[in-house]
Parts: C-alpha cells; sequence; structure tokens
C-alpha cells in the first residue's frame, strides 16, 4: 500500500505531469466507484493547484456486468444524448480529463460477445467527437492507474486479497517512479529522454520498419510520407504539453495504413472489453487483415477485427525500450495502460493525426489520403519479446 505522501505525490503526478492543469481551468475525472479515495484526493489536489472546479463522473463495472446479462440489446445500444452532450460540453470550456482505470480483465467472461460488441460500437459512435478531441490534442486528457480487488486477484492470484492489492500497489508505485524524492522531477528527466529517442527516430526517416522475432512475427510496417515519432510530452491545442499515458516508456507513430505486410504473433494477452484474447497471430497485406486465428478469444478477436473497414487496417507502431521500470518487473498486469509499455505494440483501427505532419488540420479525407488510417477503434495490443529485431529500413 502507498503512504499518505505517495498517494498525493500520484495525485499530483495525474495533474501536474498528467493534463498539467491550469490555474481556473475546469477538471473531470472519471473513476470507478472503488477507487473513490483516490479520485477525492485528486479532487483535493487539483484544487490546491487552482482548479475552478472538478467533477468525479462515476461508473461501477460490477453494474455494468449486471447490466450487460439481463439489459435488451436494443436498450444497450440506445446511447443517451445527454451522456454525449456532457462531454461535448466539457470540451467546449476547455476542460482537461483524468481517467482512472482499476478494471477486471475478465469481467465480461461468458458473456455473448456479439452482445457486447455492438454496445460498444454504439457507445463509441455516439461519442467519436469527444474520441476525435482527444486523438487531436484539442484537449489535454490522461490515463492512470490503481488497484482494484478483482484486477488484483487476476495478476496476483496465489495471494490473499490483502496480498494482492499490496503487490499491485508496489508494482505501480515502481513505474510510476513515486519510490523517488520527487516523482515530479523524475519524470520530466524520463520524459526528456523519452523525447532524445524520437528525436533519433525523426531525424533518421525511415521508410519502414521490419518487426522479426522467434514466436513468429515477420512483419514490415510502411510509415507514411511525413509521418511524427512521438513520446511523452505531447502539445495540446492550447499550446500546453500534457502526458496522455501515465506509465509511459513508449514512442510511437503512425503507419501507411496500405503498407503492411507479413504476419505478426501477440506477445502478451490482450484484455478487450473484458474478455481475455491469448495465443493469436494475424496476417497482413497491402495493409490489410487477411487472416488471423486465436487459441483464446478468437470471437472476440473477430468482432475487434470487424468492427468496420477501418479496424482491419492499424493505426499505431510504438516502440518500447526492453529496459524500462515496467519491462524489468516481469509481470504481466492484464491491463494495457501497462503491458503495452513494457512490450513493442500495434493498435488495430485509427491513427492519431499528430503524428503526421500537418494531420491535426486535415480532413478525414485528407488522412486517409495520406495513409492515416480511421474508425471508431483503437486497440492496442502487444507484440515486443525480449528478441524482438526491429530494423528501421531508410527510403
Amino acid at each position: 500500500m502507498l503512504t499518505k505522501k505517495q498517494l498525493i505525490d500520484f495525485a499530483d503526478l495525474a495533474i501536474k505531469i498528467g493534463v498539467n492543469l491550469q490555474k481556473d481551468q475546469q477538471l473531470v475525472i472519471s473513476c470507478p466507484i472503488e477507487c473513490a479515495d483516490f479520485a477525492r484526493t485528486i479532487s483535493l489536489q487539483a484544487y490546491l493547484a487552482g482548479a475552478r472546479d472538478v467533477t468525479v463522473l462515476w461508473n461501477d463495472e460490477k453494474f455494468s456486468r449486471i447490466r450487460m446479462e439481463n439489459a435488451d440489446v436494443n436498450a444497450l445500444i440506445d446511447i443517451p444524448n445527454w451522456i454525449v452532450q456532457q462531454k461535448k460540453e466539457y470540451v467546449a470550456k476547455n476542460a482537461a480529463f483524468i481517467t482512472v482505470l482499476s478494471s477486471d480483465p475478465s469481467i465480461f467472461e461468458g458473456i455473448d460477445i456479439i452482445k457486447i460488441k455492438r454496445y460498444s460500437k454504439a457507445y463509441s459512435i455516439a461519442n467519436i467527437d469527444f474520441k476525435n478531441a482527444t486523438m487531436n490534442n484539442v484537449v489535454r486528457w490522461c490515463v492512470v492507474s490503481v488497484p482494484s480487488a478483482a484486477w488484483a486477484a487476476k495478476v496476483f492470484g496465489d495471494c490473499n486479497q490483502n496480498e494482492a492489492m499490496d503487490k499491485l500497489w508496489d508494482a505501480i508505485a515502481v513505474t510510476m517512479r513515486l519510490n523517488e524524492n520527487d516523482p515530479v522531477a523524475a519524470w520530466e528527466e524520463h520524459i526528456k529522454k523519452l523525447n532524445i529517442r524520437a528525436q533519433f527516430l525523426n531525424e533518421s526517416d525511415f521508410d519502414s520498419i521490419h518487426l522479426q522475432n522467434s514466436k513468429g512475427t515477420d512483419l514490415i510496417v510502411g510509415l507514411p510520407r511525413g509521418h511524427i515519432w512521438t513520446a511523452a510530452g505531447e502539445i495540446a491545442k492550447d499550446g500546453v504539453m500534457f502526458t496522455a499515458n501515465m506509465p509511459t516508456e513508449e514512442i510511437f507513430t503512425v503507419p501507411d495504413r496500405n503498407r503492411v505486410n507479413g504476419k505478426v504473433v501477440n506477445a502478451l494477452p490482450l484484455s478487450y472489453n473484458g474478455i481475455i484474447i491469448d495465443d493469436f497471430f494475424v496476417e497482413f497485406k497491402n495493409g490489410k487483415a487477411i487472416n488471423y486465428g486465436a487459441k483464446i478469444g478468437e470471437d472476440a478477436l473477430r468482432e475487434l477485427i470487424n468492427t468496420d473497414e477501418g479496424s482491419h487496417y492499424l493505426g499505431e507502431i510504438a516502440l518500447i525500450g526492453k529496459n524500462s521500470p515496467i519491462s524489468n518487473l516481469k509481470t504481466l498486469f492484464y491491463n494495457t495502460l501497462f503491458d503495452e509499455n513494457a512490450s513493442c505494440h500495434l493498435a488495430f483501427g485509427k491513427g492519431y493525426p499528430s503524428t503526421l505532419k500537418g494531420g491535426e488540420q486535415m480532413t478525414v479525407k485528407q488522412l486517409l489520403k495520406n495513409g492515416v488510417n480511421d474508425s471508431v477503434e483503437h486497440c492496442d495490443f502487444m507484440i515486443g519479446t525480449p528478441d524482438l529485431n526491429v530494423t528501421g529500413i531508410r527510403k
């Protein structure tokens, strides 16, 4: 368990490094009810940092399972307009958004995957404007995670509940650099190091990236002309720097949606819509997924890839250093926020316009013409193994 000081430091990291909250700015926190104490800590620290006001949007995944099991699918996909308008209003006010994740990776296990996917797709489509606002850096946003009993039990299943919670808290403290004397300063130094790596990749201006390992991955990912490798410390539309994911170890950019060829095999399990997908492969030809299979969760993988036309293509490639606090823990978190930062990864679906020169000013049609994929989906999956070989190919 974290000390009181560490919890305050954690909240300050989300406020100062994550969303970089400005004086008199609105803060919106999305948080599970199990993590209410942490949301309250963030709220207090935000007010102390000069927030105009703080709003907390609560969620309850146990209720979500009850609803998913019992509600008619037509009721599930009927997304109320007030939910959509609520986020739009906060975006219009230039609010900052902190999301606290603490989900059970298998919360929807045993429920009809098609029903889950119909709801997920309907929700994504209804809230596409908010998703575009985050992916285009119109607003400053940050995602952090704290333990829940169900998540801790999944990660440390050989321990009792209290031990599992303590171990997960300890692991998160390492990944968030909360054991440092000054976590904010430690993060500022970390961001500088990541940006040096991004600078090297941008100066190299590779035409494609070749990924190979002993698991069977042999994939060439073409990169569009004008692609930008991005690290922690992005710049929002208002000119203020922020860090979207905490922890983060990645340097990422956008693939050319039409120039991805070969086969990729997952390195870590993927928790997607409360379903575990593992031991899977995907084959690409001219950018499109043409063949795939999974020993665990194949139906969920099929629904993911078939979300829409764009979900058959890739929207992100991210490179991760092999020597980082997350990878050195040798812990499978069953949480994409952590696992994607322990392993190089790709993402099905929408590409970030900010990773293409001038992309944030382009229409969807213009982005597609320049190789940036579009979809209501954006789902990261991990491919980085200890023996992964990454080769940059010049023009």
